[in-house]
């Protein structure tokens, strides 16, 4: 299932403001800034962010991120170690993200076109 995604952008505060204009209508708010020129946006009755938009520094990539949801911390450690083994780039070893909720527990690698790919387990183990 289709958990969220993301865009990089060129200008965090411009596009904060026209994504926070552009989805009102949508019933879409900002919902978190979980760091410094990053922010999720969603429906504000589930407070779970599914639209992100953030600047990158390091790490080359398309700015494209998408993340899979899946039922447990097995799948994702799963994801990562075929992904690496089709020939994956490293993103982010499975890991609890606590910045996101405390038990946001994923992993991230670049495929071979640099989208930051994702899977995500946001139960407890």
């Amino acid at each position: 299932m289709l958990d969220h995604m993301g865009l990089q952008v060129a200008d965090f505060e411009r596009s904060r403001a026209f994504y926070e204009q552009a989805l009102a209508p949508l019933g879409i708010s900002l919902l978190m800034e979980p760091g410094p020129q990053v922010a999720g946006f969603g429906e504000p009755h589930d407070q779970k962010p599914y639209f992100w938009i953030g600047t990158r520094s390091g790490t080359p990539s398309t700015g494209v991120h998408i993340a899979f949801e899946v039922a447990d911390h097995e799948l994702v450690d799963a994801f990562h170690e075929a992904a690496l083994a089709a020939g994956a780039t490293d993103n982010g070893a499975p890991g609890v993200r606590e910045i996101y909720h405390p038990t946001y527990y994923g992993a991230y690698v670049l495929d071979p076109d640099g989208n930051n790919v994702e899977a995500v387990c946001h139960h407890a183990a």
